[in-house]
């Protein structure tokens, strides 16, 4: 079984250029299926091979998983991982079917993404500028950059210092799937990240570490780390909003539009390689419009 899925991860990796992070993901969700597979058939005594896992095991699973109180949303991730975990199979000739073509994944209600206010974002951005360590300039680097860029975190952990161009104003990273986008950075991001190159990263960097931003043992700063420096700037800033490393590019979303820029522009900013991904910034526009509208115009009163 462990052979059959490192060869389908491998595949990912590969063939279709996954990113790590998706990739530990599939495996997450490949490795608890077969954990329930091995538990069953413990009960039995022997362990099948995934020729015979047919559409009532995987049903059996995913009853499993709900009582395990799994959320919907979970749970659709799971048997899409499947899905395509036994679609693999097929294709190479491993199996003969796909036993979970006809099981349908539980209906989730797509959730509006949740920027905060631009003023809550220049709390925010301001809180570094209360320390002095040559982390607290760092850290301001940093959240300047995932705002002015809307980079996913993925992509901002990944840079290296080559990556951003200063005296032209634009950072290259490198999105899902491998493809490679340049995105213009404006003036207050460029001079937070050159200070923080000039003055202080050679204050951290103790190896020849090409990543840009760096942690305190001199290796390339970690999703996590990020996360748990985000964290206490959010406290600082007695931000009651649920604030994680994504919401500032949620906010970078949302803003944009709001002041004007099109659709199309967005989308390549971001990333996205299907417009409609982008389009879910547009309701929030909408509501905001809305808003004021109600309290601006004399009859909605």
């Amino acid at each position: 079984m462990k052979e059959a899925i490192d060869n389908f991860l491998t595949y990912l990796r590969v063939e279709k250029g996954f990113s790590e992070n998706t990739i530990a993901a599939y495996r997450n969700d490949l490795n608890q299926l077969t954990s329930f597979i091995k538990e069953e058939a413990a009960r039995r005594g022997s362990i099948p091979p995934w020729s015979s896992f047919d559409r009532q095991a995987m049903l059996n699973y995913l009853l499993d998983l709900r009582q395990r109180n799994y959320a919907a949303t979970t749970v659709a991730r799971k048997v899409a991982a499947s899905r395509s975990f036994f679609s693999f199979m097929v294709a190479e000739g491993i199996i003969k079917t796909n036993p979970i073509e006809e099981v349908h994944s539980p209906k989730i209600g797509r959730s509006l993404p949740k920027p905060i206010s631009i003023s809550k974002v220049r709390l925010l951005l301001e809180q570094p500028e209360k320390l002095s360590a040559p982390e607290a300039k760092r850290d301001r680097a940093m959240l300047e950059l995932l705002y002015a860029s809307g980079m996913r975190v993925s992509e901002l952990v990944s840079l290296n210092v080559a990556d951003v161009d200063l005296a032209g104003g634009f950072v290259r990273c490198l999105g899902k799937g491998g493809k490679e986008r340049v995105i213009p950075i404006h003036e207050g991001a460029v001079l937070a990240v050159k200070e923080y190159i000039d003055k202080n990263r050679p204050r951290l960097t103790h190896n020849d570490e090409q990543a840009l931003f760096l942690n305190r043992r001199g290796d390339r700063l970690t999703r996590q780390g990020l996360w748990q420096i985000l964290k206490g700037y959010v406290k600082s800033a007695n931000l009651e909003d649920k604030v994680t490393p994504h919401t500032l590019r949620h906010s970078f979303a949302t803003h944009m539009l709001s002041g004007g820029a099109d659709l199309r522009s967005v989308q390549e900013l971001l990333g996205h390689a299907n417009i409609a991904t982008t389009q879910v910034y547009t309701h929030l526009t909408s509501e905001h419009i809305r808003r004021t509208y109600e309290k601006s115009h004399p009859r909605a009163k």
